[in-house]
């Protein structure tokens, strides 16, 4: 296991290259989840959760896409091959007070499965950056 100070300095290093990772990170996520074969919403769906975010954002907001949060955390106990992490400390979700929430806008069902959607979105991403850090960890002790 790293010493504190020196752990200390990783992580501070590691930070600045968490906007970087996670923009890249958000790239993949998305097309993993949203395109492809087997995406986890449906077209209209993705074109809902899109409509929300530009509605969002036009009433001052910050939309739905970008506003995921990411933190670099020490991880492993004592001892552990694994000194730290990543998790993400927002996820972005639709609440009650969304704009499109309720009247022709949006149901119970449709809420529930965009919001979990982006979990998993949030937790995709996160495990991206973790590969992320996890390389960077490697690249420092060798």
């Amino acid at each position: 296991m790293v010493e504190a100070p020196a752990e200390r300095q990783l992580v501070v290093r590691a930070r600045s290259n968490l906007e970087r990772w996670t923009n890249s990170a958000r790239t993949a996520a998305y097309r993993d989840l949203f395109e492809g074969d087997d995406p986890v919403l449906t077209p209209d769906e993705l074109q809902l959760l899109d409509a929300i975010d530009s509605e969002l954002e036009r009433h001052g907001g910050d939309g739905v896409w970008g506003t995921d949060q990411y933190g670099i955390h020490t991880a492993g106990p004592a001892g552990s091959d694994r000194s730290l992490g990543v998790v993400c400390v927002y996820h972005p979700q639709i609440t009650d007070d969304s704009v499109l929430r309720g009247g022709d806008g949006l149901d119970d069902e449709t809420e529930e499965r965009l919001n979990a959607a982006l979990w998993q979105y949030g937790e995709r991403v996160a495990t991206l950056i973790e590969d992320e850090l996890e390389e960077f960890v490697r690249s420092t002790q060798q």
